[in-house]
């Protein structure tokens, strides 16, 4: 039996072949330590700068602001934590939103003496820039959002709240994590301070990713040990998933706009197919928001996504909703969206990647519209209509 077609680049995506082939040597041959000053050592030193430059300049840093680590939890805790750390006496408010990653809202709640203010969003899955306003005063350390959204796809004005933050003072960490790659997502233009990277949401490697943190901001380290990556992340570099996060940075930045113009393409063939096959369909954000091109959230009427997609054998993809004990609970970013839970429980994320084609796109529509009829019918009293 073949797979299914993926619709879930939003939760990982698969290793690039020009990654992975980038990768083989410093999985086989160039084993040396990247802290050693011998021939071994100087070979994969000089691997994971190059992968540096890669990473700067997608994002329009110099390499020097690089710091690579295990992945987008890790940078988010590092930049939140880090900065935290070095705080003055007159700036323990840190701002986050409603529909930020637990990556982000949980390291926030664990800081101690801090107070954490939260935007809310409106039902498109946007920050309003006037309440931000009003939360971002000079008692504020950081400002801490996620540019895209990883359920709704949603973009938030993060230049705006850049300018806001820096009015009075206050650092802007970007968590980059599902923009990266996908959108463009340049330091200077965002006003960032720090931002996040997840390498294994753009064709790179899971577990490893970098925090860029502009000359002169402060972090401390919150893991100790020797001084690698500028002595705010000990330990001895991974230069396999370095050199494939690398490459995969290279990749985006060379195809970025071609590539949004062709996900876009067939997010929006997705989304005529879908809604003509299945009546009642919604689609979480208004037609023309700004928001990732990849990134297609819809609302099945009257019935749960997890059932859809679990009729929908042929589709793997994603909903929003958590499971505990035995019950569904709706999506916290579709309830802060002002989203009724029980609509909310009809949720499913689709987002498509590098690999999606339009025969991809055509197969998921069937197959989800058929998931959906059989979902209803078997939800249906006997002897109702077929939907």
């Amino acid at each position: 039996m073949s797979d299914p077609i993926y619709l879930d680049h939003n939760a990982t995506t698969r290793l690039l072949p020009e990654a992975l082939e980038v990768m083989l040597p410093y999985l086989r041959e160039h084993f040396g330590n990247a802290s050693s000053g011998h021939t071994f050592g100087r070979r994969v030193r000089a691997a994971v700068d190059a992968a540096r430059a890669q990473v700067a300049e997608l994002v329009g840093a110099a390499p020097e602001e690089v710091v690579f680590t295990s992945g987008g939890t890790e940078s988010n805790n590092l930049a939140i934590r880090g900065v935290a750390a070095r705080a003055p006496a007159d700036r323990r408010a840190i701002v986050a939103s409603d529909v930020e990653h637990p990556a982000t809202l949980e390291a926030c709640s664990a800081l101690t003496g801090f107070e954490t203010r939260r935007l809310p969003v409106d039902a498109a899955c946007r920050i309003d820039l006037a309440e931000a306003g009003r939360q971002i005063q000079r008692d504020v350390l950081l400002v801490t959002l996620m540019q895209a959204n990883n359920e709704t796809g949603a973009l938030q004005p993060i230049a705006e709240i850049a300018r806001l933050a820096h009015a009075v003072g206050a650092l802007l960490h970007v968590d980059g994590a599902q923009s990266v790659g996908k959108v463009r997502a340049r330091m200077g233009e965002l006003g960032a301070d720090l931002l996040t990277i997840a390498g294994h949401k753009l064709g790179g490697p899971q577990g490893v990713g970098a925090l860029v943190v502009r000359q002169g901001v402060a972090l401390a380290p919150f893991a100790r040990g020797a001084g690698h990556e500028r002595g705010l992340r000990p330990g001895t570099e991974n230069v396999a998933g370095i050199v494939g996060l690398g490459a995969a940075c290279a990749i985006a930045g060379r195809s970025l706009e071609v590539e949004m113009a062709r996900v876009g393409v067939l997010r929006e063939a997705l989304w005529g197919r879908l809604a003509q096959a299945v009546p009642g369909l919604r689609r979480t954000l208004p037609a023309g928001q700004a928001c990732l091109p990849n990134t297609l959230h819809v609302r099945f009427p009257g019935c749960s996504g997890d059932d859809v997609l679990t009729s929908a054998e042929h589709v793997a993809a994603s909903t929003g909703s958590a499971c505990h004990a035995g019950h569904a609970e709706p999506s916290r970013v579709l309830l802060a969206m002002g989203v009724d839970g029980e609509d909310a429980l009809g949720s499913v994320r689709l987002s498509l990647g590098r690999s999606t084609t339009e025969t991809d796109v055509e197969q998921a529509a069937e197959a989800l519209a058929r998931g959906f009829r059989r979902t209803v019918a078997l939800r249906a009293p006997a002897g109702s209509p077929p939907p």
